[in-house]
């Protein structure tokens, strides 16, 4: 990876500063100031000219504080979709959008990038990680790193370590061994360090690396021993939303500012824990400095931030990012659909076509002022085409939301009463809109009361149902559908459950219109750090078309079409912080829908909007397939764009895609007896394919592009002063059109003898070594310099403590995939110096 020496003399000076001023403060303004004053926002100290710094969550965009009523924001294409560009320069203007983002909502700390690998393709958060390699990951992640920091707006990289799976998320220990934690899953985290990062975040679980067992937010070892002293990490070690759950504990394991306040294990007892000594005073003295560095850095503090100079259209990197990352897994080899006439009439079918899954749940979410849809996007690209549009099927569980606004009485949503402990009426109020949540409600209220009256006036079977957390009653027509007398609490945050809560579901039949009464009687959620809330989403099925009929339509449209296009993918329901998924299958009856326009449109192509892996079993009947991701604001303009062939798709898989989920080498991420034990060490996702020989679906770094390339010839491999290799490939583009390439190297490690070290002998088959990217003209020759850094060459020596580079004959593969690999070469190892063959 892409290292440094750690921070030098000039931080260490100003830190030593900054920590006398943080010696000259009273004890109890110090202790203040490592506590948040809010959900997003640090304290401020009057004496030192200190402003609040601010924090918001990425890493999909720049939230916000939520200060602003109807906030919007720059949705960008997900952070796998940004792992797939393979471009660091893509990665450090995408953080350097960022930061223009986090200055116009007035954001000094952006919790990204998140650097966690894909151990995993059932991870409810694999969206929101860049690779399942770790070396790409923290080239990807550097880049965000320097972007952001670029234009004075600091990273804060998460999540601070092996936290790669959602179940039970807050409680589990990883169980990781002490070299695969250094070479696979603390690597990104390095890399971030070198590049400068200002903050990082530690993680909800605990991890047990055989120097220490315990909650990141108090792995002194890891976050001291190695964060801080050896890798030389200078800057502020913040803890994931409510994770911490001890005070002297964290406050000595090297945790530096717990979020969000007020409130949580700190504060007084900190103060309290300080005056009896069992937290050296030094301790919070170099906490409060390492806060008062970030607060110099951001401008919070005695000195300007530095001057925002990116000013690019955010929209069309937007655009132009979603469709160069997009993936051409399969092309039709005559018949390009980018190179195809214009089309008279285009099928747009699919429930991704009707309803784009743009971002995944959870901390990634940003609400932006519109989202471009399929339709519109092949629209405004095809104006003059007959565009036709069928969603055939709904994949989703859950109804869909009620339009209170048109079904509600009198143009009334919503009648809310508050309540306290004792049943007493605090307050009434009418509402014209509801968005299924009431924030920031005062501590008296103890019951929210929802009232509406619903008009039905389509005969048929209607489906109503109040998506609730425990702490319910639900009626409707006045008779009892759902109780639960549980209150729920800030739990209910940790796992998401609040975002998308399962439905209470009732069939209303009505064969004339009439109104329907629904009430929910809610207690407050009171949720540390979060405040006190009421949660009940109002949804509605219209009767209609049954699956079938839908299929059908589907089918129809798709046979008479000049263009068909299919866009099937995920949902809300499926991929998610807080949970991981139960299945790779595509939901619903998607996988039919494509087979049965497959029968009677062999051309049709298939969209795959996704974040993580799902099975395709038609994807070699299909000729063309795109994975898209959830590719933000613009999705239906970056998806026109491609199959115009305005704009070349060039990503590359940073993950692999299984065939059957029997073969996926880490198939869960359940817990077992709390704990999650990385078993498969080093040999993380496609390492493990090519370790037992599997075959996926498609392999790791696949993308196929819009044009064909010959690898021609490599140069003898140069040595570099500080022991990286630089590998010369010569290539020629022999398409008819212009392309863009990504060159991939591979190690292959020499054999080992059986009596050395275990390091030595169980090491991946074949691992990333390096990559680059270059452009060349259709019909061109051009030579591009990969540098497979030293580093990646290196294993972690756990008796000695240290990297060590082991000696023998390295093979250096180079090509398009981990299993499209043209070139090949040699280099010997003796000892720490390499020469070359």
């Amino acid at each position: 990876m892409t290292l440094q020496s750690p921070p030098g003399a000039p931080a260490a000076a100003e830190l030593a500063t900054l920590r006398s001023t943080a010696q000259a403060l009273p004890l109890r303004d110090k202790v203040r100031l490592l506590t948040g004053s809010s959900m997003w926002r640090l304290h401020a100290q009057d004496s030192l000219g200190l402003r609040p710094v601010v924090l918001s969550d990425g890493p999909a965009g720049v939230r916000g504080t939520g200060d602003a009523e109807g906030e919007t924001s720059i949705l960008f294409p997900c952070p796998s979709a940004i792992g797939a560009t393979w471009d660091r320069e893509v990665a450090f203007e995408t953080g350097r959008a960022f930061a223009r983002e986090a200055r116009d909502h007035g954001v000094d700390a952006v919790l990204a990038p998140q650097v966690n690998i894909q151990r995993t393709p059932v991870g409810g958060r694999h969206f929101e990680c860049y690779s399942e390699d770790p070396y790409l990951t923290a080239e990807v992640g550097s880049g965000v790193v320097r972007g952001l920091q670029d234009q004075g707006v600091a990273a804060c990289v998460k999540h601070y370590v092996a936290n790669d799976s959602e179940t039970d998320r807050t409680s589990y220990v990883s169980r990781v061994d002490e070299r695969a934690l250094r070479e696979v899953y603390l690597a990104p985290f390095e890399s971030a360090v070198a590049a400068g990062a200002w903050s990082v975040m530690s993680a909800y679980n605990q991890v047990d690396d055989g120097a220490e067992s315990s909650p990141m937010t108090a792995h002194r070892h890891l976050l001291v021993d190695v964060l801080k002293d050896e890798l030389g990490f200078d800057g502020v070690v913040v803890s994931d939303w409510v994770a911490t759950r001890t005070t002297e504990q964290s406050a000595n394991g090297g945790l530096d500012l717990v979020m969000p306040g007020p409130g949580g294990p700190w504060e007084d007892r900190l103060l309290r824990a300080v005056e009896d000594g069992t937290v050296p005073e030094h301790e919070i003295d170099d906490k409060v400095a390492r806060i008062l560095l970030l607060a110099r850095r951001v401008g919070a503090l005695d000195e300007p931030a530095l001057p925002l100079t990116y000013d690019d259209d955010l929209r069309a990197l937007v655009r132009r990012t979603a469709a160069r990352g997009t993936v051409v897994l399969r092309s039709d080899v005559h018949d390009p659909v980018w190179d195809r006439p214009e089309p008279g009439s285009i099928a747009l079918v699919g429930p991704n076509a009707v309803r784009p899954h743009v971002l995944g749940g959870g901390s990634s979410t940003v609400a932006p002022a519109h989202v471009v849809t399929p339709a519109e996007g092949l629209a405004a690209r095809y104006p003059g085409a007959r565009l036709t549009v069928a969603r055939g099927g709904d994949p989703r569980r859950l109804a869909p939301p009620l339009d209170l606004v048109r079904r509600g009485r009198d143009g009334a949503a919503l009648h809310a009463t508050w309540l306290d402990a004792d049943g007493s009426t605090l307050r009434t109020t009418t509402l014209s809109g509801w968005d299924g949540f009431w924030h920031d409600l005062p501590d008296a209220v103890d019951t929210v009361v929802l009232d509406a009256d619903v008009v039905l006036d389509e005969p048929g079977d209607h489906t109503i149902e109040v998506g609730v957390v425990p702490g319910h009653t639900v009626e409707i027509d006045g008779a009892v559908v759902a109780h639960d007398a549980r209150r729920s609490g800030v739990e209910v945050i940790l796992d998401s459950s609040i975002n998308n809560p399962a439905g209470v579901a009732t069939v209303v039949h009505v064969d004339t219109p009439r109104r329907v009464h629904v009430r929910a009687t809610l207690l407050v959620t009171r949720a540390q750090g979060y405040g006190n809330m009421v949660r009940a989403e109002l949804r509605h099925h219209v009767p209609g078309p049954s699956p079938e009929d839908e299929i059908a339509e589907a089918v129809e449209a798709a046979r008479s079409a000049d263009l068909t296009v299919v866009v099937v993918g995920t949902n809300e329901e499926v991929e998610s912080e807080g949970w991981d998924r139960a299945s790779l299958a595509l939901p619903g009856r998607q996988d039919e829908l494509v087979e049965r326009v497959l029968d009677v449109d062999p051309d049709a192509v298939v969209v795959v909007n996704a974040g993580a892996p799902v099975l395709l079993p038609w994807i070699d009947r299909a000729r063309t397939v795109l994975w898209v991701w959830f590719p933000g604001q613009e999705a239906g303009h970056s998806i026109a764009d491609v199959l115009a062939g305005d704009v070349e798709a060039t990503g590359r898989l940073p993950w692999t895609l299984p065939a059957d989920e029997t073969d996926v080498p880490v198939p869960h991420a359940r817990p077992r007896d709390g704990f999650v034990d990385y078993t498969d060490g080093v040999h993380v996702g496609y390492r493990a394919w090519e370790r037992d020989g599997r075959v996926p679906a498609v392999p790791f770094g696949h993308g196929l592009g819009w044009t064909t390339w010959s690898y021609d010839a490599l140069d003898p491999v140069t040595v570099l002063p500080d022991g990286d290799l630089a590998v010369g490939v010569h290539l020629t583009n022999t398409g008819t059109r212009d392309g863009h390439e990504t060159v991939q190297v591979y190690l292959e490690a020499p054999a080992a003898a059986p009596a050395a070290p275990v390091a030595h002998r169980d090491r991946p088959a074949r691992w990333l070594g390096g990559f680059a990217s270059l452009d060349v003209a259709a019909g061109s020759a051009e030579h591009v310099t990969v540098t497979v850094p030293r580093r990646v060459l290196e294993v972690w020596d756990p008796n000695s403590a240290r990297w060590h580079l082991p000696s023998g004959e390295y093979r250096i593969r180079v090509g398009r995939s981990v299993r499209d690999l043209r070139l090949d070469t040699a280099v010997q190892v003796r000892d720490t110096t390499i020469d070359k063959e």
